[in-house]
């Protein structure tokens, strides 16, 4: 949050906060007794210890002090119920170890807790209620009823409409799944407070043993249910991400896939993959901050540095509560950041990359996320294995095996995925050069096709250095290629080719070993090129190419060969 908005809301708490407090006692003051302060202690200690347990639902932490307070609530009053629930909410803060970035959560829930005591006990105190042991009636229970429905709305509609949306940025719907089961939680709480509360009436202090010890267990279960739910969860969701990375077909959606859900399933502020590079150096290759992802930055380090690379060099995974147990190893992570966990990742029983998640709070992270997330890692591994063999078998599919440009198969593809976007408006004009070396089968009978090859290759080679992005190169078949040129109207592409033919023309092709003297020797060769550019020549790919392969044999062959034509009508 800004600076200037925690300002703003610390200032809100000075003021509004004592304003509310000094007119719920002058409006409604509490009904004290000689043993008043003693019992407000007991009670107090009570609501602290179930402070201490509270269940973090959707990102909130919530508390069941309704019990305790409700009891406080009947018998002494609204002033004293909310100078008690304000000191609770400091403990339950304590217990969150609430770092100082998020000390404005401070202020945040003092003031949330301050309005729901003021307008439930105004409601209350509105419809005639009445404090202490002589409240007890039919008419009370109804009362009480009211009172608890009103702080479960007043909390709801606070929560969703102040805190989410114009504190956090975000949107919750007000019946959600989450709000059923804190409803739930809350009305079992405060059926036993007002067990207290009847109890205390009657026989004194003695009765914060026999229902608060209750509340507190209530407490527990609730919690440790919670717990285990919460764990239920991100289990079925691990198990689902397991899913979607083993399908993804390319290591970079794979990536991806693993840096967003992680994120979303742990509730990281961090992730971090650093990629091992052959055993000798470390390098970022994905990168989340605050919820982004960003751009990794490209250098490497060595192996030996850092978290990473303690975590390359144990094998073992690492779990931090707080910054100043890693920060001596010297790898960057925003100051921010104040618990880390780090995972190996495996291949063939060789880490070949680690993953790093970090949060802004102290000890975000327990053992059972540890093995939650190495879960995942192992996932992880397997989908990124399937996506690289994938991709290579694709590559060598999509491949010519001699001079490694693409096939023939590719550029079909290629050639409709582009009038496919010329069609519907996303490129304006493609252009296409067909070209044939000249005379190449006279440098195959000279020097054999070994030194055919060779040339072939090293052709490849200088093509695919003189396009460089402005095109897709391709072996179309024998001693043909061909280049496609998105984006590029004819003029340019005729220059471009022009380039290329003297590209090829004017250095010389070097033959490792001549089939006649056995000698190394270089050779010049030239081509023949023809070029075609739809719309403009052609309206679907079988055109574009007969028209790129007609002025290639009209326009530079017949003429003399060693030329560039473009296709006319």
């Amino acid at each position: 949050m800004a600076k200037r908005r925690q300002i703003i809301l610390w200032a809100v708490w000075a003021v509004v906060s004592p304003i509310i407090l000094y007119m719920t006692y002058q409006i409604w003051p509490p009904e004290l007794s000689e043993n008043a302060f003693r019992d407000f202690g007991l009670f107090l200690i009570l609501l602290c210890a179930v402070a201490l347990m509270p269940i973090v639902v959707n990102g909130t932490p919530v508390f069941f002090v309704e019990g305790v307070s409700l009891a406080v609530f009947l018998y002494f009053g609204i002033f004293a119920e909310m100078v008690l629930a304000q000191l609770s909410i400091i403990v339950l803060m304590l217990r969150l170890r609430i770092g100082w970035k998020d000390l404005y959560r401070y202020p945040v829930n003092f003031l949330m807790f301050l309005f729901i005591s003021l307008i439930s006990g105004a409601v209350y105190e509105w419809m005639g209620g009445a404090h202490g042991p002589q409240s007890l009636s039919l008419i009370f229970f109804g009362e009480v009823f009211i009172y608890f429905l009103v702080s479960l709305t007043v909390n709801q509609f606070l929560l969703n409409n102040i805190v989410w949306r114009y504190i956090y940025n975000r949107k919750s719907p007000f019946f959600s799944k989450d709000f059923i089961w804190e409803a739930f939680a809350a009305s079992i709480v405060s059926l036993f407070g007002v067990i207290l509360f009847i109890l205390y009436s009657q026989i004194g202090n003695v009765a914060l043993v026999y229902a608060g010890l209750p509340i507190v267990l209530i407490s527990v279960v609730l919690n440790h249910y919670y717990a285990a739910k919460l764990i239920n969860e991100q289990l079925q969701k691990a198990s689902e991400v397991g899913y979607q990375l083993t399908e993804k077909l390319h290591v970079n959606d794979v990536l991806d896939v693993f840096v967003e859900k992680i994120a979303d399933i742990i509730q990281v502020d961090y992730a971090y993959i650093v990629d091992v590079i052959d055993g000798k150096s470390l390098k970022v290759i994905r990168k989340m901050e605050s919820g982004k992802q960003q751009q990794s930055p490209g250098h490497t380090v060595p192996v030996s540095e850092g978290i990473s690379g303690f975590v390359f060099a144990a094998k073992k995974s690492l779990l931090y509560h707080k910054r100043t147990q890693w920060e001596h190893m010297g790898i960057y992570i925003p100051k921010a950041a104040q618990s880390l966990m780090a995972f190996p990742v495996f291949r063939h029983q060789k880490v070949v990359g680690v993953v790093i998640l970090a949060s802004n709070k102290r000890r975000k992270f327990e053992n059972h996320q540890l093995m939650l997330v190495n879960l995942l890692i192992a996932h992880l591994a397997v989908a990124i294995e399937n996506a690289r063999h994938h991709e290579q078998t694709r590559e060598q599919s999509v491949r010519c095996s001699l001079t490694g440009l693409y096939n023939h198969r590719f550029m079909e593809s290629e050639l409709e995925r582009e009038f496919e976007r010329i069609r519907e408006g996303d490129l304006s004009c493609l252009s296409f050069i067909l070209f044939d070396l000249d005379h190449f089968k006279k440098v195959n009978d000279t020097y054999g096709h070994q030194s055919g090859n060779e040339v072939l290759i090293q052709l490849g080679q200088r093509l695919e250095a003189f396009i460089g992005t402005k095109g897709t190169a391709a072996r179309y078949g024998g001693e043909e290629f061909v280049v496609l040129l998105p984006e590029m109207e004819r003029n340019q592409a005729l220059a471009l080719a022009e380039g290329l033919r003297h590209e090829i023309a004017s250095k010389p092709f070097c033959i490792e070993q001549d089939m006649v003297s056995g000698s190394r020797k270089q050779i010049y060769v030239t081509a023949s090129i023809g070029l075609a550019t739809a719309p403009d020549d052609a309206d679907d790919p079988l055109s574009l190419v007969r028209h790129a392969d007609r002025a290639m044999y009209t326009g530079a062959k017949q003429a003399g060969r060693n030329k560039v034509a473009g296709y006319s009508k």
